[in-house]
């Protein structure tokens, strides 16, 4: 007894620094930001709080502002989401099906992947910029058009440009992803699919989706939460104009906070989404728990 109570006062004093680091970088700030956001907590009364109970919340969820930025991060989703999974997903199969370069494939279509958001984004927004080299290439070289086109000065062609970019950045992950899960779907399926006259298509909608739907929703679930935390290219590419209309709600909650100083209206939103994210997670999940009793 004393052998395994001295061991464990070990493993105690081994895990106490991690314990302590994770308390205090992770626990405290999240228990910190939820109280901060109850009070008015601004420029002016950085040193003196005042409580201002749900008053926070209450502005979060009758702005006009944070409407628009939601919205824009919901259709963000929805768009990329799906596209990034369906592509990822006819890639993974192609080189699961071919022999020979099969792993320079993967190199290649995993390199979006692993370059920086920052890098891309200045990329795609010097392409898609009024002087930018799209622009030079449709009026100078081709002669399709006479004048620019500003790609970049409306909502729905800022969006679409950050929906182009998380859409590329986002295929070589689901590449991986569905090919590790095709790799292990057995091959006497395919066969008994084949001798019952089954043809490409109905394998896959009969024999691949059904094999792989765990993975599916695992990827569903991922992604959904990357979407709604989309900020670093919309930073870059758009800083949110024209007039805020391109804003995300990580965007917009980056711009209340260190532009106008509303820190507790950030706190607020933060926790709004958190709890939105955690309602789509557990739905998800959930989905998950009946495909694998399926």
């Amino acid at each position: 007894m004393k052998t395994k109570k001295s061991q464990n006062i070990q493993i105690g004093f081994l895990l106490l620094p991690g314990i302590l680091i994770f308390g205090f970088f992770t626990i405290y700030p999240i228990v910190k930001l939820f109280i901060t956001s109850f009070f008015k907590w601004d420029f002016g009364s950085m040193f003196d709080q005042e409580f201002i109970g749900f008053a926070n919340y209450k502005e979060v969820l009758t702005d006009s502002y944070f409407h628009l930025a939601f919205s824009n991060s919901i259709v963000y989703t929805l768009i990329t989401v799906p596209a990034q999974m369906i592509l990822g997903l006819l890639i993974a199969m192609l080189i699961n099906n071919i022999n020979k370069f099969s792993i320079s494939y993967r190199v290649a279509y995993y390199l979006p992947v692993i370059t920086s958001w920052v890098i891309a984004s200045l990329v795609f927004k010097y392409v898609f910029n009024t002087e930018g080299l799209l622009n030079y290439f449709l009026t100078k070289v081709i002669h399709l058009t006479s004048g620019n086109i500003h790609w970049l000065d409306s909502r729905w062609g800022g969006m679409s440009v950050a929906m182009l970019l998380g859409t590329w950045k986002g295929i070589g992950w689901n590449m991986v992803v569905f090919l590790a899960a095709l790799q292990t779907v057995p091959r006497d399926l395919y066969e008994s699919a084949a001798l019952d006259g089954a043809g490409s298509i109905a394998k896959f909608f009969y024999v691949t989706i059904p094999s792989i739907k765990g993975t599916i929703l695992f990827a569903l679930v991922m992604l959904t939460i990357g979407g709604f935390n989309v900020f670093t290219s919309i930073k870059m590419i758009t800083d949110g104009n024209p007039g805020h209309k391109t804003e995300s709600v990580l965007t917009w909650m980056y711009y209340k906070a260190f532009s106008t100083g509303e820190f507790g209206y950030s706190a607020a939103l933060s926790f709004i989404i958190a709890v939105v994210l955690g309602i789509l997670a557990i739905v998800q999940f959930r989905m998950m728990d009946h495909s694998k009793l399926d």
